[in-house]
């Protein structure tokens, strides 16, 4: 069994008041929060709902993930954003939506596989069962798996392109190729 702790110290009253998130890991250390952060888009302190779509978000990366894995596909990149809706509810608030998007790469794997695969991702992620409460919870999967070539097979390609159309520089993306005495050389990127 696992068990983590966060910790709130709060001073003030009400809207006036200002709060200090930390976590037991330190990744949040006397974080800011208040009013202000929470209900008027001030971006110099968090608020729970940030901190709950972080959580989210996480969970539902690692499950997908671990479960990809448990299936013999191993993934490459996962991006995913949890937007947590903070709505007015008679005199109170309630979280009634979390929009959870995912883009990743997994070669080896087709669509419906991956959309099954995040599905059950969601369904199962510790968070998610803990936040089955919300409404609605939806999730947009997209597989991102575009091959691209490496550097060198770039390089190499659109070298022999210059060759052959005698050009003395193109731009390939953001990469930008040079011909500096019979040699291609790649330029850096602006700062």
């Amino acid at each position: 069994m696992i068990e983590k702790t966060a910790q709130v110290h709060w001073e003030g009253q009400g809207k006036k008041g200002v709060g200090q998130i930390s976590t037991e890991t330190g990744a949040l250390k006397a974080h800011p929060y208040g009013f202000a952060s929470r209900f008027e888009g001030d971006v110099k302190g968090t608020n729970p709902e940030e901190i709950l779509g972080a959580a989210h978000a996480a969970c539902f990366t690692m499950a997908f993930s671990f479960a990809c894995d448990k299936a013999g596909i191993a993934t490459t990149s996962v991006d995913t954003k949890a937007a947590v809706r903070l709505a007015k509810q008679g005199e109170g608030f309630v979280i009634d939506r979390i929009a959870v998007t995912m883009q990743a790469t997994v070669p080896g794997i087709d669509d419906a596989k991956f959309q099954e695969i995040a599905a059950a991702a969601k369904r199962d992620c510790p968070l998610s069962k803990a936040l089955a409460s919300v409404p609605e919870i939806t999730l947009r999967a997209t597989l991102k798996n575009q091959e691209r070539p490496s550097r060198e097979a770039m390089a190499t390609n659109q070298a022999d392109r210059l060759k052959t159309s005698q050009m003395v520089g193109f731009a390939s993306g953001h990469d930008t190729w040079v011909e500096q005495e019979g040699r291609f050389e790649l330029l850096p990127k602006p700062a």
